[in-house]
């Protein structure tokens, strides 16, 4: 849950560079006694402010968690260059304060009830309308910001991208313990999410003036909109940012996988903007909220429906059907090591398929949580 620069309107479209980046992770902060996550944010925040921070570093919704966000990119090694310094920095901060960082889409075993809400206005405002559902909000994901030349280009890559959500959602799916219970999905945090007004998908319309003029004035006419925060879209456009946002990822375990999910998604974008596949149609949401369900459910072992040919296909295989199609878009970019990760995640197993593993091996979920603080740390 990203804060906005704006209380109300929408904002003029800011165009910016084509196939720029930017990445925000959501982390959780751990009580290194007991691994559960710990109220720390606000000691954080004072302690990170005061030296040179190599990103943005935010509060969030609960005291447990904070976010980070890198500036913009182009290139593969500059965004994993800075997300690791980023990393580095968060854990010299932790051992000062005796708080573990981790990523992970949910906390396995933390309690929603016990969750305080950041003394913010935004966050107060939140937790009044919505009651349990914002402390059960204490979920972590990546936001990756793609730069657009204009709104229709933004409008135009967020329904070509639709069909590709549930490759992110397989590719990053890192929740599978809620409370400390096996959920039997690879990705539960979406669940809290889709339990929100205006989550899902966004309308099919594919001009920015007419988003504008008629279907936001028409929404905030309801008095159920005041600005695009109020959207819980899998994919949004920012025009402040003159960027489409990419929602549905669980934060990653690992700074390098989260660097490869985004510059997969910049090579994506190259790929459809050059024309590699048709226009988008509406029917192609046909069966977005099934393809959604596998992804959510499965993993990278989900079975599709191709939206406009109907063919059936694993995930798994139109992750590398896909791969190879943005061959010739990573070498243009300089991703190639992004694609290898992303091939290696399909071969391995995500996020949640590794936190599972470590539950067997150490026998407990504060077992599992010690491995995940390991793996972000690097080791």
């Amino acid at each position: 849950m990203s804060e906005v620069t704006s209380d109300a309107g929408l904002l003029p479209f800011h165009d910016s560079d084509s196939l720029s980046l930017g990445v925000e992770l959501e982390l959780q902060l751990l009580s290194l006694s007991d691994q559960d996550l710990v109220a720390a944010s606000t000691d954080m925040l004072d302690l990170l402010g005061r030296a040179p921070f190599p990103g943005q570093v935010t509060p969030e919704i609960t005291t447990s968690m904070i976010e980070v966000a890198t500036s913009i990119h182009t290139r593969h090694d500059e965004l994993l260059a800075q997300l690791r310094a980023i990393r580095d920095t968060l854990l010299a901060a932790g051992r000062k304060l005796n708080v573990g960082l981790a990523g992970g889409g949910t906390h396995p075993f933390q309690r929603w009830s016990e969750q305080r809400i950041y003394p913010k206005a935004r966050y107060q405002q939140v937790s009044a309308l919505y009651g349990y559902l914002a402390q059960q909000f204490t979920i972590f994901g990546q936001h990756v910001h793609v730069g657009c030349r204009g709104g229709d280009e933004a409008l135009f890559l967020l329904h070509s991208l639709s069909r590709y959500v549930p490759q992110f959602i397989a590719l990053a799916a890192s929740s599978p313990f809620v409370q400390g219970q096996d959920t039997l999905f690879h990705s539960a945090r979406l669940n809290s999410v889709f339990a929100f007004p205006l989550s899902g998908r966004a309308p099919f319309i594919l001009s920015w003036r007419q988003f504008e003029q008629e279907y936001f004035e028409k929404m905030t006419h309801t008095g159920v909109v005041k600005s695009m925060k109020d959207f819980y879209w899998d994919i949004r456009p920012k025009p402040e940012y003159g960027t489409i946002e990419l929602r549905v990822c669980d934060t990653p375990l690992d700074v390098d996988t989260a660097a490869a999910l985004a510059c997969y998604l910049q090579a994506l974008c190259r790929h459809l903007l050059n024309g590699g596949e048709p226009p988008p149609v509406e029917d192609d949401y046909l069966v977005y909220t099934y393809n959604r369900f596998q992804a959510c459910r499965f993993g990278l072992d989900g079975q599709l429906v191709h939206p406009k040919s109907y063919e059936p296909i694993s995930l798994r295989e139109d992750v590398l059907r896909t791969l190879r199609l943005l061959q010739p878009h990573a070498q243009a970019l300089g991703c190639e090591a992004a694609l290898e990760h992303i091939q290696q995640l399909v071969y391995l197993g995500n996020g949640a398929q590794w936190l599972r593993e470590q539950r067997a091996r150490s026998g407990s979920v504060e077992g599992m949580v010690e491995a995940a603080l390991q793996r972000f740390a690097g080791a």
